[in-house]
C-alpha cells in the first residue's frame, strides 16, 4: 500500500474528513440562513418605505385632488435614485410617473407585486425586476409605487459568492488540516508499529515511544509499557524459574537413579529392597511438595485464588497454625508463643494458612541461635512469637524468631525462588516457603516484609483489613480489649 493509501486509510482522515462535511454543512446553513434574513429585511424595508409614500401620496389625492397629484408624483419620480411612480386613468393611460413598461396585468391586480419594467428615460430593452405596490384612487384612477430590487439582488450575489468562497476555504483547510493531522498519528503509530515487531520478533525490551502531549496515544503508550514490563518481568522470572528447577531437581532426581541402582546392585534381599523403596519414596514426597509449591505459588500470582475469598478473622488462622506447629517446635527445642487481637479481613484462608505456616517453618528451621556465638541459649533466644493484630487500615500476621536473621542486603533476594542462603543450604527444604508467602501476600494487595528483630528475623504479611459497607473500615479494638498470649 502506498503511503497517500496509508494516510486516507486512517482513522484521523476519516475523522477529519466526517467534521469537514459537518462543518461545512453547518457552515452553509449559517450562510443561507444569513442571505435569506438578509433579503427578507431589505424587503421589509421596501416595503415600508412603499406603504409610507402611498399613503402620503393617498392622502393627497384625497384632500387636494389630481390637480396636486400629478405634479407631486411628477417631481418625485425626476429625484436621483427615485422610486417607482405611475399614475393611470380609468383606461390605462400613463398621466404621471418614470416606469415606462410594466408587465401585462400588474396594474389591474391591487396590492404587492413582483415584477420586471423599463424606465421611462431607457431607451434601450433592458428591463429590471421591482417590488410595487398598487392602489385604486377616486374615479378610477390608479397609483403605483415601487422599489427596483437591484440592491437586494446584489447584497444576495455578495454573500452568496462569500458563501462559495469560504465553503471553498473550509474545503481546503480542512483537508490540508486532516493530512497534517492523519500523518502525524500515522507516524507515531508507525513508530509503535515497529517497536510492536521488534517485541514479537524477540526483544522484549523495546517500548513504545512516549511523547510530551500526554494525549490518549501517550497515555495508551504508557499503559502498553507497563504492560510490556510485567511482561518482561514474567518472562524472566519464568526462565529463572526453569533454570532453578533444573539445577535444583537434577540433584533429587539423581539420588533417586542412583539409588534405585544400588538397590538392585547390592541389595540381595527383601530388607534391602524396602529400605530403597523408602528412601526412594521420601525422596519423591520432597519432589512433590516442591511441585506443589510452584503449583500454589502460580495460583497466587495468576490470581485463580480470587474466586475462594471469604471473610474471616486473621487471629484465629494464628491459632491454628500455632496449635499445629507447637509440637514440632518443641520437638526441635523451641517455643512457639501467640499473640492475638481480632484482624478481620477479607481473602483465602488456605492460602493465607499456608504462607503463614512456611514462616512459622522457616522460624524453627533457621531461627535457633548459633551454638558457636551463643554457647548457653536463653529460653528467650528458643521462642518463635506468632502474632496477629490490626493496624489502622491493615492486618499484620507476623513471625519473630531470634536466630542469626538474614542481612538487609539479602532480603529482597531471599523471597525469589529456589532461593537459599549460604547460613541455610546445609538444612533441608526447597528454597520456596518466602516466595510463596510474598505471592500469597501480593494476591490480596499487600507485600511480605522482613525486618530486623535484632537478634532474629521478623516476617511480615501485610494485608489490607475487611472494610464494611460504604467501604469504611470496620471499627478498631478497644485497647482494653485482653490480648490472647500463649
Amino acid at each position: 500500500m502506498t503511503a497517500f493509501g496509508k494516510l486516507i486509510r486512517t482513522t484521523a482522515f476519516r475523522l477529519t474528513l466526517v467534521y469537514l462535511f459537518l462543518f461545512a454543512l453547518f457552515a452553509a446553513s449559517l450562510l443561507g440562513y444569513f442571505a435569506w434574513n438578509t433579503r427578507r429585511l431589505i424587503t421589509e424595508q421596501i416595503t415600508t418605505t412603499v406603504t409610507a409614500e402611498v399613503g402620503e401620496l393617498s392622502d393627497i389625492f384625497e384632500r387636494r385632488g389630481l390637480r396636486i397629484l400629478f405634479p407631486t408624483v411628477q417631481n418625485r419620480a425626476l429625484r436621483p435614485g427615485a422610486n417607482l411612480y405611475l399614475v393611470t386613468t380609468p383606461s390605462g393611460q400613463m398621466v404621471a410617473g418614470n416606469v415606462g413598461a410594466l408587465m401585462p396585468g400588474v396594474m389591474g391586480s391591487m396590492g404587492w407585486s413582483e415584477t420586471a419594467y423599463r424606465r421611462l428615460e431607457e431607451q434601450d430593452n433592458a428591463t429590471h425586476r421591482a417590488l410595487v405596490y398598487v392602489t385604486q384612487l377616486g374615479g378610477g384612477f390608479r397609483l403605483l409605487i415601487g422599489r427596483d430590487l437591484e440592491e437586494r439582488r446584489r447584497l444576495f450575489g455578495i454573500v452568496a459568492q462569500a458563501a462559495q468562497w469560504s465553503i471553498l476555504v473550509v474545503v481546503v483547510l480542512g483537508i490540508g488540516g486532516g493530512i497534517f493531522v492523519a500523518r502525524r498519528v500515522l507516524t507515531r503509530i508507525d513508530a509503535m508499529t515497529g517497536t510492536t515487531q521488534r517485541i514479537m520478533a524477540g526483544d522484549l525490551s523495546g517500548r513504545l515511544p512516549v511523547g510530551r502531549s500526554g494525549d490518549e496515544l501517550d497515555r495508551l503508550a504508557e499503559n502498553l509499557n507497563a504492560m510490556l514490563e510485567r511482561i518482561e518481568a514474567l518472562m524472566a522470572g519464568l526462565k529463572e524459574v526453569s533454570d532453578n528447577i533444573a539445577h535444583d531437581l537434577k540433584t533429587p532426581l539423581t539420588r533417586l537413579r542412583n539409588r534405585a541402582e544400588e538397590a538392585l546392585a547390592k541389595s540381595s534381599c527383601e530388607s534391602g529392597y524396602r529400605a530403597a523403596l523408602e528412601r526412594t519414596i521420601e525422596e519423591s514426597d520432597g519432589l512433590i511438595r516442591t511441585f506443589n509449591a510452584l503449583l500454589m505459588i502460580a495460583r497466587a500470582e495468576s490470581g485463580q485464588a480470587r474466586g475462594n475469598m471469604d471473610d474471616f478473622d486473621a487471629a484465629d488462622v494464628a491459632s491454628g497454625i500455632h496449635e499445629l506447629y507447637e509440637p514440632l517446635a518443641e520437638e526441635d527445642g523451641m517455643t512457639l508463643r501467640l499473640k492475638t487481637t481480632p484482624a478481620p479481613l477479607r481473602g483465602n484462608r488456605e492460602l493465607i494458612g499456608q504462607a503463614l505456616a512456611n514462616l512459622v517453618e522457616n522460624a524453627i528451621k533457621y531461627g535457633k541461635p548459633a551454638a558457636q556465638q551463643t554457647p548457653v541459649i536463653s529460653l528467650e533466644a528458643r521462642q518463635i512469637l506468632i502474632e496477629a493484630r490490626r493496624e489502622g487500615d491493615q492486618v499484620l500476621l507476623s513471625v519473630t524468631d531470634h536466630g542469626p536473621g538474614i542481612p538487609e542486603g539479602e532480603r529482597k533476594h531471599a523471597m525469589e525462588r529456589f532461593v537459599r542462603l549460604d547460613s541455610s543450604r546445609s538444612q533441608p527444604g526447597s528454597g520456596l516457603g518466602l516466595s510463596l508467602a510474598s505471592a500469597v501476600a501480593t494476591l490480596h494487595g499487600g507485600e511480605l516484609r522482613l525486618g530486623d528483630a535484632r537478634p532474629g528475623l521478623v516476617a511480615t504479611l501485610t494485608i489490607p483489613a475487611r472494610t464494611g459497607a460504604g467501604n469504611r473500615l470496620l471499627p478498631v479494638p478497644a485497647a482494653d480489649v485482653p490480648q490472647k498470649v500463649a
